[in-house]
């Protein structure tokens, strides 16, 4: 006799959440023969299928499962029972075959089952609840022969715990089977707010259910555990604490009786074992269990979704669901507390030997082992806060015993930085002064320690030559870096990579380009060896951002290129944001604006806007402003500019006393923009005379006073440009400011023009067309007045061929170039090539060879941009530049012209 309890499909609760969108996925479809339903315990996967069941109009044969059930003439038995007791007629004929079946393999009984199915043509649905708990291999082999020679008409849905070894790649690639695991049936936030206040009944806040969402991941067993326990009548809690929270001690139970409880032994034991790793590996758990099988352990728990996350799509690093680990945490060590301890310090040794420095901290934090946070703190604390994690260094410091910190010249010394990279400049002058006495002491009484000293004096006088900038006393900044940078070598710190980017930065504030890039080549070097990534990254933006003035903009991107693909490769972290580096997008955003793509402009300046908006260093903020106004200001969006560079300026002169290095000067920038607005008044008021002497860098005071020569110019005043622009001429040409240079040139021009000497304002926009094409600078043009832009317009050089002239010709005539990938170039199809077809109007960089090769390849751009390690966008304008070059428009005349040139074999 069946039992006919197990032949019911569970009554569904109205007030249930309905999950209409997973309810479409189960429907019939025309090829589908199977959903899969499988997640691990308490993911309501019944509840789902039941729902989902009560809402359909077909006939449901549904069978319950239980562990008795896992033999072929029991199983067979009651899922013949299912369908009769659903009413699918004629199976009289099947019970006397399942009893002659003598292999247990049920071939006849099935057959007729599956004939009977035919004949009646009805909608079917059969439900199999439970089903991991099916294992013999017979029953699996007879279901495959079932759901493959189903008639369409009917659709078997397995609810189960793990995926069932059934032939599934083969169903699959005939699209027979829906898939719904485990991230589809976990609850969004909407669900789980509907969740309390529906079906629970509880009136909790949507912070407060998505703060419980978010600890459970969507987990819906761990959310009703969670409401029930609420309401059991809790004592009142203040206004101001939450009124419900995760139960994690019935969460642990509920663990312990439905999951640990069904595993094998071994199973259970590497469960434990592995349960202080907040990730997981093959390679970190065989260190903590003393094995070699670890990787196949994961492999198998993932197969049996034991609430096991992965983390990559390579299958080598994985996470526990919090609350499953919590569990596992919480059994462990109240079985055996020693041996918990054991695999607790393996596990952070691990960590902290294979570079994973931060979530090993994390773990000493939680488990408040102070002395062991401060020796991790100073051996690691200066790479992460030259990383970008200054604030969690900050943190963790402040979370040590006091005694610890003053014991610690060390830890002391961390601190300084992490106030330093966190801004906090004004509290820096005491702490820097107990250290120093400290230290002197140390020397003083020969301790052990005493070479250490040494060195940390040297950090301390860097630390002091970065405030002295602030101060605007840039002479007493570049005597202390020089005497860092002399007595460096004779220290064990790792300062080298600091230092020269301090020196790049005296450089570049006394305007001496050439010099400055020669420091931050070797800050860059150093910073790579000492692995810095943050002054790697800085130095490589300043680098670019001088690169990009001086003219010489693939330089720049390639810069930025490099520097990037480095940072990534070793300090790529998917749990932690990306770092950016302020002077690097800014750098990116302002060349690719110069090069008249503005979509990749924004794309750069984009992460740059939160710090503005979250507060950063005052220095930071304006070149941020400066930056995203000078882009608003190219695309002609005036009023955005005129409110973004407003503010620029205002920080800067109150902040004035905060900034470690002197941003571009936005009060320069601020004239240009009401000169385009036609306010010349304006611009000359928003120039203020006192600004002039406050720049000590002399590219910032040569862009302010290039602006008071446009607005004298704009005042009808074009002696009194021509005097300013004079007295820049030399300087900006031997200095080799190339950016400053052409615009000096241009209003020159201009100045000249006005004044009747129109054979001088020629030549000199001529060396201005020279040196800016030389360089690729093409945006600025369009951005000069229109009077100036019309000279530009009629000057006869601008009519050669070239890209770049062509580029231009475009600019100034209110287009935009095509898109480079595949699509008419700026010459356009079919467009007339040079007279002489041996030659080139410019020849083709290394860059643009090395495209030019991979598109011969057949590779698409996508390739090219990985082979390169560079941007796709990139990739884009190196395209662009070489089908101006070879005057056509697609990559099949590219092939061909570059063969005929005899660039590429035939």
């Amino acid at each position: 006799m069946l039992l006919t309890t197990k032949f019911l499909r569970p009554s569904t609760d109205r007030r249930a959440i309905r999950r209409d969108r997973l309810n479409m996925l189960l429907e019939p479809a025309d090829a589908k023969r199977l959903n899969l339903v499988v997640a691990p315990a308490g993911f309501g996967k019944t509840t789902l299928v039941a729902q989902w069941r009560a809402r359909s109009t077909g006939s449901t044969a549904w069978l319950s499962l239980d562990e008795h059930d896992d033999e072929p003439r029991r199983f067979w038995q009651y899922l013949i029972g299912a369908f009769e007791h659903a009413g699918l007629p004629g199976l009289e004929a099947c019970k006397p075959l399942l009893v002659h079946d003598q292999d247990e393999t049920a071939t006849g009984t099935i057959t007729a089952l599956i004939n009977q199915l035919a004949a009646d043509g009805g909608q079917w649905a059969l439900v199999l609840d439970d089903f991991h708990l099916i294992r013999d291999d017979r029953i699996l082999r007879a279901l495959a022969y079932l759901i493959d020679y189903l008639p369409p008409s009917v659709t078997v849905t397995l609810a189960s715990r793990t995926e069932p070894p059934l032939p599934l790649a083969r169903w699959r690639v005939r699209r027979w089977i829906e898939d719904i695991h485990p991230a589809l049936l976990a609850f969004s936030e909407g669900e789980c707010r509907q969740f309390f206040q529906d079906t629970m009944g509880l009136d909790l806040s949507d912070s407060e259910a998505d703060a419980i969402c978010r600890r459970t991941e969507g987990w819906v067993a761990a959310m009703q555990l969670t409401a029930l326990t609420g309401a059991r009548g809790q004592e009142p809690q203040p206004t101001s604490a939450p009124r419900l929270q995760v139960d994690e001690r019935h969460i642990s139970d509920y663990v312990l009786s439905e999951v640990l409880s069904q595993q094998s032994a071994a199973a259970t034991e590497f469960l434990l074992d592995t349960a202080h790793c907040p990730r997981l590996c093959g390679s970190l758990c065989d260190a903590i269990r003393g094995s070699q099988d670890s990787q196949q352990w994961l492999e198998h728990l993932l197969s049996q979704n034991l609430f096991l996350i992965p983390l990559d799509t390579q299958s080598q690093w994985f996470r526990y669901h919090d609350l499953f680990r919590d569990a596992l945490l919480h059994r462990i060590r109240h079985l055996d507390p020693d041996r918990a301890r054991s695999l607790w310090r393996k596990t952070v040794d691990w960590l902290l030997d294979h570079g994973h420095v931060q979530d090993g901290i994390l773990q000493i934090v939680k488990e408040a082992d102070w002395p062991w946070l401060a020796s991790v703190l100073a051996e690691h604390g200066n790479n992460l806060i030259h990383g970008g994690y200054h604030l969690p260094v900050l943190e963790w410091i402040e979370s040590l015993p006091p005694e610890l910190i003053h014991d610690s010249p060390q830890i002391q010394m961390l601190r300084c930085w992490a106030l330093f990279f966190a801004n906090r400049l004004d509290t820096l002058d005491p702490l820097l002064t107990t250290l120093e006495d400290l230290l002197d002491r140390r020397v003083a009484d020969s301790h052990p320690d005493a070479e250490g000293a040494l060195g940390l004096q040297s950090e301390i006088s860097l630390i002091r030559s970065y405030l002295a900038r602030t101060r605007s006393d840039d002479r007493s900044a570049s005597v202390l870096t020089r005497q860092v940078l002399k007595d460096i070598d004779h220290t064990q710190i790792p300062l080298k990579s600091v230092t020269y980017y301090g020196v790049g930065l005296d450089y570049f504030g006394e305007g001496l380009l050439l010099d400055a890039e020669d420091a931050l080549l070797s800050a860059i070097r150093y910073g790579q060896l000492e692995r810095k990534p943050s002054t790697v990254l800085s130095s490589g933006g300043l680098l670019a951002w001088i690169q990009y003035n001086r003219g010489d903009i693939e330089q720049a991107l390639s810069t930025c290129t490099d520097v990037r693909a480095w940072v990534d490769q070793h300090y790529a972290d998917p749990s932690q944001p990306r770092l950016i580096s302020c002077w690097q997008n800014s750098a990116l955003a302002e060349i690719y604006r110069e090069r008249n793509q503005p979509d990749l402009a924004a794309a750069h300046l984009a992460p740059l806007l939160e710090h503005v908006d979250r507060g950063t260093e005052p220095g930071q903020h304006v070149i941020i402003q400066y930056v995203r106004g000078h882009l608003a200001f190219s695309e002609g969006r005036l009023q955005e500019a005129f409110e973004v560079l407003e503010d620029a300026v205002r920080i800067g002169r109150k902040r004035r006393d905060h900034i470690v290095f002197e941003p571009p000067a936005s009060s320069a920038l601020l004239a240009r923009c009401y000169l385009a607005a036609g306010h010349p008044d304006q611009a000359l008021e928003c120039l203020d005379p006192a600004d002039a002497g406050s720049f000590s860098n002399p590219l910032n005071r040569e862009q302010y006073l290039i602006s008071c020569a446009r607005v004298q110019v704009a005042l009808g005043q074009p002696d009194r440009a021509q005097e300013i622009l004079s007295s820049l001429l030399s300087a900006a040409e031997r200095n080799a400011h190339n950016r400053h240079l052409v615009e000096i040139l241009l209003v020159y021009g201009e100045a000249l023009d006005l004044q009747g000497r129109h054979e001088e304002a020629v030549e000199m926009l001529d060396r201005a067309m020279a040196k800016a094409s030389e360089a690729g600078f093409l945006r600025l043009f369009s951005e000069e007045s229109p009077r100036l832009q019309t000279l530009v317009r009629a000057l006869p050089a601008l009519q050669a061929p070239g890209a770049w002239n062509q580029d231009l010709r475009t600019l100034l005539g209110g287009c935009r170039p095509a898109e480079p990938d595949d699509q008419p170039g700026p010459a356009g199809p079919g467009a007339q090539t040079t007279a002489n077809p041996a030659l080139l109007p410019e020849p083709l960089s290394q860059r643009e060879m090395e495209v030019l090769a991979l598109i011969h390849d057949g590779h698409s751009n996508k390739d090219i941009a990985s082979r390169m390690a560079v941007a796709p966008a990139t990739v884009k304008a190196h395209i662009r530049n070489l089908y101006g070059k070879l005057g056509v428009g697609r990559r099949t005349e590219a092939l061909a012209r570059a063969r005929e040139l005899g660039l590429l074999s035939r």
